[in-house]
């Protein structure tokens, strides 16, 4: 009989930063490595990651990384926990480790095992079994883990859709073989669980997007993300029947598509990619790489007219063919109102289907009826999507009892088969990662971006004479995002004078008190500020000896 132990590293309550910890009698193995993205509101953090500080103190115990695809909320973090335990051995799909590769992975360096559907990977009295999933990406694997009390299965992210064959398709006979043998838990994804019905064929945009360029007589701008190959697979085929050329502008997205090609995951009509030489001509279609943790600033920028090689044309079509979400929504629509009043026709997937490729309602109930679970923990998307997932779990009979509903940190045990009746709860803290540094950035320095981005910053400086302790230069006022000096000559004055008499002070011919000076400045001046301004911009004082 075995010891169980299941715990979120990240992943439950959020969007994206996906990492599961499975503890098997003493044995750890990790799902997933994901990123979170971050909104505008960060100042400057690129991505957030979860702390590591749990696996990095059990580490001797830690089998391996299992990646279920290649997506930066799944996989993308592997490269921080590298840094931290650099030792660690990598299981992933052959797409999954070329999307990798592309990112930085250095394979020669690394522990990586190559897996493939449908063998079992073997550590002494655990197994883990992939099985293929239908996902926007080729060679995705949700994971079974067989203990001896039964399986724990992790989806990953999945819908369920036959017509998705080859590299994109999934074998729903080997799930209900599982669900046969007996599913001691699962782990589901969550993101869709409100959505009604299936997510088939609502993901699918072929149609569409054949329609849009069947009725644009100009040269069409397709934004979308590098990470959905089956998109990008979608837009070519949409061009099967055309006479056009296609343009890739960016360089993550023309070595996704190289790749694709080279592996057989992306199969295109000859001689339809061409050069920048085809760039302005009418009948091609230019692919802009999207940035997901900028979204649309590549179109902004051709817009803007600030692109090296794109220049906006009257008779261009913009086509969006990647869903919005409540986060940019609105930005989506600003930039189609821009466009609108340049008399520049733009596209964007309809409302109606703005489902990407995860499970919906009925998906989430098919897998919880081919596996029957006697526990279910519904994983992945903010609280109230895995609260739906779970009511779903209790309409086919799953008794309340038996849902696992927990946030990240919160460690779930099962021994001998049985859910105890006590959760071990695990500090888990976000670090922040500002991708120019690479590291953890703190709360502390988001507070500070914080206020210089919503007051800006006043520099106080002065010079004073090294023998007699007198002012040889300044105060000298400078101010970013504050007030515009030209128009405020009378209180850069009152600046000066509150700074020199503060400085006088506090300064006589055997010694000056420097700490003193510069927390009476802040401290006079942050009440000046707020009376005049009611603006609190951070305050910074340099005094020096000459």
């Amino acid at each position: 009989m075995s010891k169980i132990k299941i715990m979120a590293l990240g992943g439950l309550n959020e969007n994206g930063k996906n990492t599961y910890v499975i503890d098997v009698d003493d044995s750890i193995f990790i799902f997933d490595a994901g990123i979170k993205f971050v909104s505008e509101e960060m100042y400057g953090i690129d991505y957030i990651i979860p702390d590591y500080d749990y696996l990095v103190k059990n580490k001797k115990r830690i089998r391996g990384l299992f990646l279920t695809h290649a997506h930066p909320e799944n996989a993308l973090a592997i490269f921080d926990l590298l840094k931290v335990l650099p030792d660690i051995k990598v299981y992933a799909t052959k797409y999954t480790i070329e999307y990798l590769k592309l990112k930085g992975l250095d394979t020669t360096k690394t522990s990586v095992t190559e897996i493939t559907a449908h063998h079992r990977i073997k550590f002494k009295t655990v197994s883990v079994f992939p099985i293929n999933v239908n996902h926007s990406v080729p060679d995705a694997v949700m994971y079974v883990i067989n203990t001896k009390d039964g399986a724990i299965v992790y989806t990953g992210d999945f819908l369920i859709d036959p017509s998705m064959t080859g590299a994109f398709g999934m074998d729903l006979g080997k799930i209900a073989y599982v669900g046969k043998l007996g599913v001691l838990c699962l782990l589901s994804e969550s993101p869709f669980s409100e959505k009604v019905g299936h997510t088939s064929p609502n993901h699918k945009f072929e149609s569409f997007y054949t329609d849009v360029i069947n009725k644009s007589s100009g040269r069409i701008l397709v934004s979308l993300f590098e990470d959905h190959l089956y998109t990008i697979m979608e837009i070519f085929n949409a061009l099967v029947n055309s006479h056009r050329k296609v343009v890739i502008m960016g360089h993550r997205l023309q070595s996704v598509i190289d790749m694709a090609i080279k592996n057989n995951y992306l199969k295109i009509k000859p001689g339809i990619i061409g050069d920048l030489s085809d760039l302005n001509h009418k009948n091609t279609v230019v692919l802009i790489d999207d940035d997901k943790n900028n979204q649309y600033h590549n179109i902004k920028k051709i817009m803007n007219g600030y692109d090296k090689f794109i220049t906006l044309k009257k008779d261009d079509t913009i086509l969006f063919a990647e869903p919005t979400y409540d986060y940019n929504e609105k930005k989506l629509v600003d930039i189609q109102n821009e466009l609108a009043l340049d008399n520049i026709e733009s596209y964007a997937i309809p409302k109606a289907q703005e489902i990407l490729h995860h499970a919906s309602s009925e998906d989430l109930m098919m897998m919880i009826d081919l596996l029957k679970p006697k526990y279910f923990m519904p994983v992945e998307g903010e609280y109230r999507y895995m609260v739906n997932n779970a009511n779903l779990a209790t309409s086919l009979g799953v008794p309340n009892e038996n849902i696992i509903l927990k946030q990240n940190g919160e460690m779930v045990t099962i021994e001998d088969g049985k859910l105890l009746d006590k959760t071990e709860i695990i500090k888990i803290g976000d670090v922040l990662i500002d991708g120019a540094k690479g590291e953890d950035v703190g709360e502390l320095v988001i507070k500070d971006r914080e206020i210089l981005s919503e007051n800006g910053i006043v520099l106080i400086s002065a010079t004073l004479s090294k023998k007699t302790k007198e002012i040889l230069v300044g105060p000298e006022v400078t101010t970013r995002g504050f007030i515009y000096v030209k128009d405020s000559s009378e209180m850069i004055k009152e600046i000066k004078k509150i700074s020199a008499e503060i400085i006088k002070h506090n300064a006589n011919e055997k010694v000056v008190d420097y700490n003193a000076i510069k927390q009476e400045i802040r401290e006079k001046l942050s009440k000046y500020f707020y009376e005049e301004t009611e603006s609190k911009p951070m305050i910074i004082a340099v005094i020096q000896e000459l």
